[in-house]
């Protein structure tokens, strides 16, 4: 009978560092323009989420133990502009789908095709998504985005992942929705569910206008939404953040709302809160209230997280999110981090995430951090369960094609260039026998321990112009704790996914 190694939980998560890197080309099915060299590769850090495609304003949530976060797709963009071009938004029409149980190892669903489904809008940015059990027993799932700086629209499911649609064929909030005030860009959602059951959607920017100041734009804006949340159900009010500029988000906890958004880039010059320190410049800042449509009811409490720039990663314009996830709070962010590693410095953004110190209790946030080291993995990866090949902590030369099945993608290999894909921390809880993986195309597969170059672990091939499962038997001592590294060689090879299978 084989040994099993006994791990400690601190062993298991110690162990669950180090990677490979370089990028990847797609994420549509189209060639894109992508990276291909990836600062996660060999490096063991976490930052940014994804290094084969640009993610940029976060907004997540759980969904049955998972993590699912969906971002606004600057690769959209970079395609449209090449490497030279700059990161205007005016051509992203589609928002990116992410998700996890471990936090480093992330499973890329594919796009949300915004402008198919809602042929009416200029373009897609920043959503927020909320989910609620209905009356059908089945959890729907709303997302919030924004239709450029015109307005929100709305998408839904009955999936995280989708098929999507679009309940209003309009925007939910326009510029000309009554009662907006002088809120010249009401874009930006941030959506949040109270303890009862009621939405609330929070927008707004534009600047100040002619009615404004520099220190009181008076362009932030909150609304409560109706039972079907994909209506209006009160007056809009506004919220007084001093020096707003976008990036509006909401939090619910324990009867209290708290309102983050992104400061401008004004100077300073008017600060009558004693005893809290001037925001710094565009920087995430919060606010609380415990009636949020009483305009007054609104009180600011201190900025939570440093622009970009000022953590060495470039200034920009600024966008986090809030989640608390199996007991620790997460912010989520974006930066330039990655497009150095592409020749690019259009502004072309990638999500990031870090551990937040959260007092509950007190609605406190301690200023946040940001750092490509990222968070640590809270859990293995299991070979012995089905793995979907677009699961990865890093990727070299690897884009991701749909299939049918909304949410699942195929990763594929590129003839020209060396394709890998890198799984960090899976634990092999005894001797794998055999390694079984589904793929279409003319080429093998080989998974190597530890590096790219490292013990052939399995190597598996493929000659079929339809999806094969094909098994390899496999004659090992190694178990516990290691990166697997999945190196494509051959014509497109693409793959579904992959399991072991142990004594």
């Amino acid at each position: 009978m084989k040994r099993i190694k006994l791990f400690t939980a601190a062993l298991l998560l110690a162990a669950m560092s180090a990677g490979n890197d370089m990028w990847a080309l797609s994420t549509s099915g189209k060639k894109d323009t992508h990276p291909v060299e990836s600062p996660k590769f060999f490096s063991g850090n976490a930052n940014p989420l994804s290094d084969f495609i640009f993610v940029a304003d976060p907004t997540s949530m759980e969904y049955n133990g998972r993590l699912y976060v969906y971002g606004t797709n600057d690769t959209q963009q970079l395609d449209s502009v090449g490497k030279d071009g700059k990161n205007t938004y005016q051509y992203i029409h589609s928002l990116v789908m992410l998700s996890t149980d471990d936090m480093v190892n992330w499973t890329y669903h594919g796009l949300i095709d915004v402008k198919a489904l809602s042929p009416w809008g200029i373009a897609s940015w920043a959503p927020s998504i909320v989910s609620r059990i209905e009356s059908d027993g089945k959890t729907h799932f709303y997302l919030y985005y924004s239709n450029s700086g015109a307005g929100v629209g709305v998408l839904t499911s009955t999936s995280p992942v989708g098929p999507w649609t679009d309940p209003l064929g309009r925007m939910l909030v326009s510029q000309f929705t009554q009662g907006l005030g002088h809120c010249k860009a009401p874009f930006d959602p941030g959506a949040v569910i109270d303890d009862e059951g009621i939405g609330w959607l929070s927008f707004g920017g534009g600047g100040k206008g002619e009615v404004g100041t520099d220190y009181m734009p008076g362009d932030a804006r909150i609304v409560r939404l109706g039972k079907d949340l994909i209506s209006l159900d009160s007056e809009i009010v506004e919220i007084k953040a001093p020096y707003h500029f976008e990036a509006n988000e909401l939090n619910y906890w324990n009867g209290t709302w708290i309102y983050t958004y992104n400061t401008d880039w004004n100077k300073r010059t008017e600060w009558p809160h004693e005893g809290v320190d001037k925001p710094s410049i565009c920087c995430m800042s919060y606010m609380t209230s415990h009636t949020p449509l009483d305009t007054d009811s609104w009180k600011y409490v201190d900025n939570y997280f440093k622009n970009p720039g000022d953590y060495g990663m470039g200034f920009s314009n600024n966008h986090t999110h809030l989640q608390k996830y199996k007991g620790d709070y997460y912010l989520f962010y974006h930066n330039m981090c990655l497009q150095e590693h592409k020749g690019t410095n259009g502004g072309f953004r990638s999500l990031c995430v870090n551990k937040l110190k959260v007092d509950e209790k007190n609605v406190k946030l301690e200023m946040g951090e940001a750092t490509l080291k990222g968070v640590d993995q809270i859990k293995p990866v299991n070979p012995f369960i089905h793995q979907q090949a677009e699961t990865t902590a890093a990727t070299l030369g690897i884009h991701f094609e749909p299939t049918a099945t909304p949410g699942n993608m195929l990763a594929v290999g590129s003839e020209q260039k060396k394709s890998v894909i890198s799984v960090r921390g899976v634990f092999f809880s005894g001797f794998p026998s055999l390694f079984r993986a589904t793929a279409v195309g003319h080429g093998t597969l080989e998974v190597h321990l530890d590096r790219p170059d490292g013990e052939v672990l399995a190597s598996t091939s493929f000659n079929s112009d339809s999806l094969q499962t094909v098994s390899t038997k496999i004659n090992t001592d190694k178990d516990g704790i290691h990166n697997l590294y999945f190196v494509f060689k051959g014509k497109e090879l693409k793959v579904d996914e992959w399991i072991f299978e142990r004594f």
